[in-house]
């Protein structure tokens, strides 16, 4: 069925293919009946999938990644995918149009996405109201940013004020300074600004009475040594642990032939699997498994979830494969995993 509908979608531009999306989503559950039979088809129950990792309890170790419910519009509807937890944003303190369009790029010869985005969104205070709407108990992530015209010695208070407002809201934080569509924004993956920033988000965090797990968001692109910073950072800050990865701006290997055209931005979906999972495996072996993970990357089939949890993920995010393979691969995953 999914393969039809994709077929009929993929015939038209992905930015607005996307926001349809959410119309027909929403649309859909709202037809008598419709949860339960998405219900049934998506979702698997089994407490042998339960995950317990900085004092939260996940029901599956499947999520939904960052960047496609930017501004929690659909988080109550995608709760009925099967998914274990879903992460909203990267937001902003301010609304931002992003980056100009066309900015959205399919390459299906490689089953892969390009996006320069700029971390499109509509701000904070709107991401808050519509979190105000939870009707489910599904595990919420917030990712969170800087403004594009935030210069990055201001960018800590971006993050301060996101970390800020988010807090009753979501379930844990993902810091992400490793997009490559906001200018400057990798810069502060640097070792000195990094360890600024994530520790003055502790410093908060630990003033609170029930602090929230705050993660790092890394590119694939970092080399062994700026791994290995990494790993220091997080021992050093104490944050609760790593995602690894986010898109990537290599070319390498793509069988598409208008890449030239398409321009910058980041790449996502199968392309990446191996780095992602490179970057897994070195983070979990060199750290001794000090941290916990979450593997994101090129994850197309419940193969693919396995080999990151094997590579030392504790749990998984699909987003690209989600759009490619549809909600049934959040239950073949989880399926799979049943198995093992």
């Amino acid at each position: 069925m999914y393969s039809l509908i994709k077929a009929l979608l993929f015939k038209f531009d992905p930015e607005k293919v996307h926001h349809f999306t959410f119309k027909l989503i929403k649309f859909t559950l709202k037809i008598p009946g419709a949860k339960a039979m998405w219900k049934k088809w998506y979702v698997v129950k089994d407490k042998r999938l339960e995950r317990k990792l900085f004092g939260l309890t996940f029901k599956n170790p499947v999520g939904l990644a960052a960047g496609f419910d930017k501004n929690a519009h659909l988080f109550n509807e995608l709760a009925y995918c099967g998914f274990g937890f879903i992460e909203v944003g990267t937001v902003t303190p301010k609304g931002q149009a992003g980056n100009p369009k066309k900015r959205l790029f399919r390459l299906t010869q490689d089953e892969a996405i390009i996006n320069r985005m700029g971390f499109n969104n509509e701000g904070v205070e709107v991401m808050i109201e519509h979190l105000k709407k939870k009707k489910t108990n599904i595990i919420i992530g917030g990712n969170i940013g800087k403004n594009k015209v935030t210069p990055n010695e201001k960018a800590n208070e971006d993050y301060v004020i996101c970390f800020e407002a988010l807090f009753d809201y979501v379930d844990y934080f993902v810091v992400n300074v490793s997009s490559p569509n906001t200018p400057n924004l990798r810069a502060l993956q640097d070792k000195e600004p990094l360890e600024k920033l994530l520790s003055e988000l502790q410093n908060l965090n630990h003033k609170k009475t029930n602090p929230k797990p705050i993660l790092l968001k890394i590119a694939p692109d970092l080399s062994n040594e700026q791994l290995d910073d990494v790993i220091d950072i997080v021992n050093s800050t104490r944050i609760d642990g790593i995602i690894a990865t986010n898109t990537t701006i290599s070319r390498d290997g793509l069988q598409t032939k208008s890449i030239e055209e398409i321009g910058a931005g980041g790449l996502s979906g199968k392309p990446l699997k191996n780095r992602s999972t490179e970057v897994i495996k070195y983070l979990a072996t060199k750290s001794n498994k000090a941290f916990p993970i979450i593997g994101v990357g090129g994850i197309h089939s419940a193969e693919d979830a396995i080999e990151k949890l094997d590579a030392g993920a504790d749990l998984i995010q699909i987003y690209t494969g989600f759009i490619y393979e549809g909600p049934k691969l959040v239950r073949k995953i989880n399926e799979e995993i049943l198995k093992t």
